[in-house]
């Protein structure tokens, strides 16, 4: 746990100094605890689904742990640290077209969201901007902190969801690659838990320099 001194500490950017508030290190917080739920939301959606198939009450719990996914996966797109503002509003912009999607689905289909999904493909077209949104926070964790599990889920998800959204994956290679999926995201999610925070913010003196690019170039 950081200390007030330690909150207050001067660091030294590319562009200039800096330091690291409490609301700063409040944000990492919640953008880990958003990656918490939506991981676990995730996993156990999974788990239900490979482990007990597509049964009624499978199919009906799956709706809620996808609204929870969702929204943990929101919480941290809100809270998450890109230095490309334009790069951070296209994410949250592909989540709000999947959260958005998944809604109308779910408000007209007769069936399921889940099983709506996984026998019309099509609607990945919409709905997959969700994923889209998580394939970005997967990218900028390997680029920025080189883990292994999310170098390993950047390719994955959208192998699983072009796979099936062309009908080119085995039932036997979707049901691997999804168990494989929800165990790597919640490798990444409880090892992010316990990095050290300060990392998560970046530096600082970066986004003040854009911040004044960008008005100078208004001006």
């Amino acid at each position: 746990m950081k200390t007030a001194s330690e909150t207050l500490e001067v660091y030294q950017g590319q562009f200039g100094q800096y330091t690291i508030t409490s609301e700063d290190l409040q944000g990492v917080k919640i953008y880990r605890l958003g990656l918490l739920l939506s991981a676990f939301s995730f996993a156990l959606g999974s788990g239900l689904i490979l482990g007990q198939g597509a049964t009624s009450l499978t199919l009906t719990l799956l709706t809620p742990l996808f609204t929870s996914f969702s929204l943990g996966l929101g919480i941290s797109l809100i809270t998450i640290h890109i230095y490309l503002i334009p790069l951070h509003r296209f994410l949250q912009v592909c989540w709000g077209i999947g959260t958005l999607t998944a809604i109308i689905l779910s408000t007209f289909s007769q069936d399921p969201l889940a099983l709506y999904v996984y026998q019309n493909p099509l609607t990945l077209l919409g709905i997959g901007f969700i994923f889209v949104a998580l394939t970005g926070i997967y990218f900028k964790e390997a680029f920025c902190f080189n883990r292994l599990e999310t170098k390993l889920l950047t390719p994955l998800v959208p192998l699983l969801l072009l796979g099936h959204l062309f009908g080119v994956l085995s039932v036997g290679i979707e049901q691997a690659l999804l168990g494989t999926w929800a165990g790597l995201f919640i490798i990444f999610a409880l090892r992010k838990s316990i990095q050290p925070l300060i990392p998560d913010i970046g530096d600082k003196s970066v986004f003040t320099y854009l911040k004044q690019q960008r008005s100078a170039s208004v001006s």
